[in-house]
């Protein structure tokens, strides 16, 4: 494995399951964000300093880039197949429909529809890939590319 990229952009992989994984611990599950956030600019950091010196910030934004590329990617899946787990734990459709105020619970039954259908698992994971799967893409790239450019900026040699 010669590109250092793929190298970082796998480790960044490896992290980003272990983040959300951290993330179906109720009381942990608020520090996912940040986590994920400083993981992203650590992966860049991490494809930049695999650059031979002198590095140049270009190239090592690049890298940053592509690493968190794949590291968003992971992210983005991973959490979209979480994403039934963490719906249940939250008490699934039964909570979500509880909360419902009386008048919308009144017009879905009155146009005979059941509340269920729309606020299920497969509802939920869809919303989840249809958000996260690019957020993770485009976070993940702009971050990782950040971190590459700090790297190089802060250490050229």
């Amino acid at each position: 494995m010669t590109q250092p990229w793929l190298r970082a952009g796998l480790i960044g992989a490896a992290v980003m399951l272990v983040i959300g994984l951290i993330g179906l611990i109720p009381i942990l599950s608020c520090l996912t964000l940040p986590l994920e956030l400083f993981a992203f600019i650590g992966i860049g950091a991490l494809a930049g300093s695999s650059i031979l010196p002198r590095r140049a910030g270009g190239r090592a934004a690049g890298q940053g880039a592509l690493a968190g590329l794949i590291a968003g990617l992971a992210s983005g899946i991973i959490t979209v197949i979480l994403a039934p787990l963490g719906f249940n734990m939250a008490g699934g459709s039964n909570a979500i429909i509880n909360q419902l105020p009386a008048q919308t619970l009144e017009q879905f039954e009155q146009a005979g529809i059941d509340p269920a259908m729309f606020f299920n698992t497969g509802t939920a994971t869809g919303f989840t890939a249809l958000c996260c799967l690019p957020t993770g893409l485009i976070v993940g790239a702009v971050l990782g590319a950040l971190g590459g450019l700090i790297y190089a900026s802060v250490k050229p040699e």
